[in-house]
């Protein structure tokens, strides 16, 4: 037995403990890499070896569909892109669905990743 477990204490007083509150200050520093994923496409290499300046790769993805927004390699929302105020040169984009946790395993096993 663990050092410490007091195995006479009854289930009943286990149950009356207040319940346990994170500490989520523990992760709120830890780095995530983010991502927006406009589309994809699969060509050989000798096509990629060809692109050059100016080249236009056409995407799975139409105009109107939303981009991904992928978190360490997940998909957690859905979005559209748009063109920040007051900063022309710069984009961003409206979050207009986040992704259940299910829909993540989902599509993992769909795509044979996990």
């Amino acid at each position: 037995m663990a050092e410490g477990y007091d195995d006479e204490m009854p289930m009943a007083a286990a149950a009356d403990l207040p319940p346990v509150q994170p500490n989520l200050d523990v992760i709120m520093n830890i780095p995530v890499t983010m991502q927006v994923v406009l589309g994809s496409t699969v060509m050989p290499v000798a096509n990629l070896m060809k692109l050059g300046r100016g080249a236009v790769v056409k995407l799975d993805t139409n105009v109107s569909d939303p981009v991904d927004l992928m978190v360490n390699g997940r998909i957690v929302a859905r979005g559209e892109v748009v063109v920040l105020e007051n900063e022309d040169q710069r984009f961003g984009i409206t979050l207009t669905e986040i992704v259940s946790p299910a829909a993540h395993q989902a599509r993992a096993k769909s795509s044979g990743a996990i």
